[in-house]
């Protein structure tokens, strides 16, 4: 495990250094150590957000001091808090978590799917069973950013990875489901995007008034289904 620092109020925990290789695994240890930091309800903190394959903690340095923290050393104060909460059986924890499975539906049809025909022309295949092959996979959601609440998915058939356009578009509608590289992704609101647009969806993936605000979080299990025009429609009126 190691600790850097990240800006003048946080800290950048690396749980590993790879993720390529063995991404399952490395997101069960970032969720562990997540896990394990917001059980240790650690003075000061104010919010753990997960990533590759580092959790960063951000802190208030007032509240630090409050707490104990010595004004010379609040950074080490931090940090021995954090080891404390980490050295004793905390990748037990994500296997212990429960993860949710979210149904996104998916409307594929052209209006939508910008770049489904591309994405099929990459893999040699008809666009349909490009639909096929993104609706059998079981994804997880391996971290979130970007835009507010836009899920980063792995688990996507590698007969679908395709490049990030070179071109990005200036304006992405929200709910575009997108294949980048070789991960899949949604746009929960109206951005600019390099993705390959497949479809989209008419859920909401994220509304500042709930509380979390975002559909989707670090750890969730995500299938997407296809569906018709008409149900799409039905959904968004």
């Amino acid at each position: 495990m190691e600790l850097m620092p990240l800006g003048d109020s946080a800290l950048l925990i690396r749980v590993a250094e790879n993720f390529e290789s063995a991404p399952e695994d490395v997101l069960n240890k970032v969720l562990a150590a997540k896990h394990g930091l917001e059980a240790a309800q650690i003075p000061a903190a104010i919010e753990i957000a997960p990533a590759y394959t580092t959790v960063a903690i951000f802190y208030d340095p007032v509240r630090a001091v409050d707490a104990g923290a010595p004004v010379d050393n609040i950074v080490g104060w931090i940090e021995q808090r954090i080891r404390e909460a980490l050295s004793e059986g905390e990748e037990t924890r994500a296997d212990e978590t429960k993860q949710s499975v979210i149904e996104i539906p998916v409307c594929y049809e052209t209006e939508f799917g910008l770049d489904l025909e591309h994405v099929a022309k990459q893999a040699g295949i008809h666009w349909k069973e490009v639909v096929d092959l993104h609706c059998g996979a079981e994804y997880r959601v391996h971290c979130v950013g970007f835009t507010p609440g836009f899920p980063f998915l792995g688990g996507l058939p590698r007969k679908l990875a395709t490049p990030r356009r070179d071109v990005p578009r200036k304006e992405i509608p929200a709910g575009s489901v997108g294949i980048g590289g070789a991960q899949t992704g949604i746009y929960p609101i109206k951005s600019p995007g390099g993705w390959n647009i497949i479809g989209r969806t008419p859920l909401r993936l994220f509304d500042p008034q709930k509380n979390p605000p975002a559909l989707l979080h670090a750890g969730d299990r995500v299938r997407f289904r296809s569906i018709r025009r008409e149900e799409f429609e039905g959904s968004t009126t």
